[in-house]
């Protein structure tokens, strides 16, 4: 499987993908607080396609996986202050990482993970930043694995959870 950038006229997939992952979890029993069209919202997915933002990893036809990488980041990141030495601006940030259910425990996850590191070492940043919903103990094993380390907890605000605790963990490059 490879991973590719996915384009505006991905969008009619990349939503099915959300969707079907969404359902997918529910089925299997998984905790999964994303709802349809909420998180991810669909003015993100094509706002993240129009800007080359947004990453998949298909067996074709298939998509398997889905990220989004920028610079962007929850206004709550401001509150990590002296728990991290790095700041906003030297961060990339991985958003709506989802492997579908019927892709789990083949290595996907890290492999998407392993792709982002190597973004933001390319693009010059100096780390790569997530967060991960309080409980969400699937996630934050899959980023400890891959290096990330905990950097800091903070309440923030997303239209799926309303506002939450989240953990900040923060890949150095």
């Amino acid at each position: 499987m490879k991973i590719l950038h996915a384009s505006p006229e991905d969008f009619g997939r990349v939503r099915s993908f959300y969707h079907s992952l969404i359902d997918g979890m529910k089925e299997k029993s998984q905790t999964i607080t994303w709802i349809k069209d909420v998180y991810p919202a669909p003015e993100f997915l094509k706002t993240s396609l129009d800007k080359s933002e947004l990453y998949l990893c298909c067996e074709r036809p298939r998509i398997a996986a889905a990220m989004v990488v920028n610079r962007d980041c929850n206004e709550g990141y401001r509150n990590l202050g002296k728990d991290t030495p790095l700041t906003n601006a030297e961060v990339m940030v991985i958003h709506a990482l989802g492997v579908h259910p019927d892709y789990s425990g083949r290595g996907i996850g890290k492999m998407m993970v392993k792709e982002a590191i190597e973004m933001a070492r390319k693009s010059g940043a100096k780390g790569l930043r997530l967060d991960v919903l309080k409980g969400n103990e699937a996630a934050r094993r899959l980023y400890l694995r891959c290096g990330f380390e905990y950097v800091g907890s903070v309440q923030m605000y997303y239209e799926n959870t309303g506002t939450a605790d989240f953990g900040i963990y923060e890949f150095v490059v």
